[in-house]
């Protein structure tokens, strides 16, 4: 599986998302998920799952060093003394002595975002992660951490899928060689009736969905974390890989509408 390269870590291209999941139907689907050749685990402390994730990943004979880990604060957590707590619970709960990458999960207006991001640059500096990076932000707010305060982002991860416009954002990212980690990647199942992709998978032997995956995976500096509980979901998600989009099934899927957000921001700042 393709990586990226990012502030010295390696992420796989394709990774396993797990919001929404709890308890032992979340181990089930991480244990069958590492079973099956995933290397790349989210989570967050919000998805209230880190333990039954760190039971999977104990479980696991997949050794440490081929694992890529990301957890995430969340928005209330955001001062200093609370992000150290927030982080140590995490990584108590995970079983492990370092996590791969530490995001912060949303923007918060009331955040004090130099001494948010000292406070994640010492944890990578103690070696507790091994990288840090930002999810939900605009590329106004990118432009503080990146260029104002300097801070090592490893990645943006926000919503991005072929019925979603990130333009800005990426381009943004591009020029600063920083990967987008796609959550969303499959519009929450919207993809499946949808003509156009059902058409471009017809003709590679695929799914709508896969086609809709193949073609996040193929742009350059993106990474995707679809949701799979399932076994059968898991496998169709790598399986997308080694589907080969021509010129022109991209620009089909270029063609539609990019206006389907699935994910409220909410309380986040207004997107730009």
């Amino acid at each position: 599986m393709d990586n990226l390269k990012t502030q010295g870590i390696s992420m796989p291209k394709l990774g396993l998302g797990t919001f929404r999941m709890q308890g032992d139907a979340c181990r089930a689907a991480v244990e069958s998920a590492l079973s099956i050749g995933y290397r790349h685990i989210d989570t967050a402390e919000m998805y209230a799952n880190e333990e039954v994730i760190g039971a999977a990943l104990a479980a696991s004979s997949v050794p440490r060093g081929e694992l890529h880990v990301t957890t995430k604060v969340w928005h209330e957590n955001l001062s200093p003394d609370a992000i150290r707590r927030a982080f140590d619970a995490s990584l108590t709960k995970l079983r492990l002595d370092h996590v791969d990458l530490y995001l912060v999960h949303w923007p918060s207006k009331s955040a004090n975002w130099g001494a948010v991001f000292e406070t994640l640059m010492k944890l990578k500096e103690e070696g507790r992660t091994r990288a840090i990076g930002v999810a939900n932000f605009t590329t106004a707010l990118l432009k503080i951490a990146v260029e104002d305060i300097k801070a090592p982002i490893a990645c943006n991860q926000v919503e991005y899928h072929a019925m979603l416009d990130q333009s800005k954002v990426l381009a943004y990212l591009r020029a600063k060689s920083i990967p987008l980690v796609a959550y969303c990647p499959l519009a929450q199942g919207r993809f499946a009736t949808d003509p156009v992709l059902a058409e471009i998978g017809a003709r590679h032997n695929a799914s709508a969905a896969q086609v809709a995956l193949k073609w996040l995976l193929d742009q350059d500096g993106v990474a995707a974390i679809p949701k799979a509980s399932r076994r059968e979901s898991q496998q169709a998600n790598l399986d997308a890989l080694k589907i080969e989009l021509d010129d022109a099934d991209r620009k089909k899927i270029a063609a539609l509408p990019k206006d389907k957000r699935c994910v409220n921001p909410g309380f986040a700042p207004a997107w730009d």
